[in-house]
């Protein structure tokens, strides 16, 4: 038996290709405003917050004097290590969100370790 395989058309092709051209330029262009965008994270009830951009490069940390404490350094520590992770989770979590609505929307759901 004979499979029944439908034949290519040059111009499904070019179109798939034209297809797939597109969503590398929208991909391009969104993970530039996704790098430039800023992320503001607190932690510590609001005694540290962080500002983050895109890129994971932190812009600014401000430490409310109240949580410093000579005899503590490890809480402060604690405190800024959580902040900064929360600001890199928040830009991972937002440019996996945002990348799928355009691979999402070619049924290219997920792409795993793309981006």
């Amino acid at each position: 038996m004979k499979a029944n395989i439908p034949k290519n058309r040059g111009g499904d092709m070019n179109a798939m290709l034209r297809q797939a051209q597109k969503m590398q330029e929208d991909m391009e262009t969104l993970q530039e405003d996704l790098d430039a965008r800023e992320y503001e994270i607190s932690a510590g009830g609001g005694m540290v917050k962080v500002k983050i951009n895109g890129k994971k490069e932190v812009l600014s940390m401000d430490i409310n004097p109240d949580i410093v404490d000579p005899d503590d350094v490890e809480t402060l520590a604690d405190v800024i290590t959580a902040a900064v992770n929360e600001a890199i989770k928040r830009v991972d979590d937002t440019n996996s969100k945002e990348m799928s609505k355009i691979t999402g929307a070619l049924g290219m759901p997920g792409m795993p370790g793309m981006f």
